[in-house]
């Protein structure tokens, strides 16, 4: 018998949840229905891989505005890194007015479905809000001015085009997830790269 893997493998469905927002609300998958395609993406306040690439994640959800719904998760634990609490999350979010919900998973339950590996790591889901990408924005999110590889842009134009994704799968760069009540490198056991 094979074991389950740890990341969510492409095709399968969006796992569902119900998370707080920096907006005062609430927030599952039943918020985003209108749009073509779902971005979900796994973040934080302080790693400099997210806060390198910040600016290119916004230029990417502000090309497709209209068309596919950008959702942001914190589910970094406040305890193993006090900058990622939920106060911090408002913060940042008043101070940058990015164009994407950031929810806070606090219980580590969403991470856990989707399987997060980084911050950020990238999970793109089409109409029937079946998962088509998952990985990396750019190959250098820790200074996007220097990317070379755009692949979340790659794959939402083959998604919002009703194409196959041409290259479905990338490792993503960036720190680990950080998980309660372990040390700040600690990754788990099953989790490994991608491809």
């Amino acid at each position: 018998m094979t074991a389950k893997p740890f990341t969510l493998p492409l095709g399968s469905p969006l796992p569902d949840f119900s998370l707080p927002a920096t907006d005062g609300r609430d927030y599952g998958p039943a918020d985003f229905a209108a749009a073509e395609a779902l971005v979900v993406f796994f973040t934080c306040n302080h790693c400099p891989y997210v806060t390198g690439s910040d600016e290119a994640t916004r230029a990417s959800a502000e090309r497709v505005a209209g068309r596919a719904a950008f959702v942001a998760v914190n589910a970094n634990s406040a305890r193993t890194y006090a900058e990622d609490s939920f106060e911090h999350m408002v913060a940042r979010m008043e101070e940058h007015r990015f164009p994407w919900t950031y929810l806070h998973d606090e219980s580590q339950k969403t991470a856990l479905a989707f399987g997060a590996l980084r911050t950020p790591h990238f999970f793109v889901f089409d109409r029937e809000r079946r998962l088509v990408y998952c990985g990396r924005a750019v190959d250098n999110p820790g200074d996007a001015g220097r990317a070379q590889s755009f692949d979340l842009d790659r794959a939402l134009d083959d998604c919002l085009a009703g194409r196959e994704v041409a290259t479905p799968l990338t490792n993503p760069v960036g720190c680990n997830v950080k998980w309660d009540g372990k040390a700040a490198s600690w990754m788990p056991p099953a989790a490994c790269d991608l491809v």
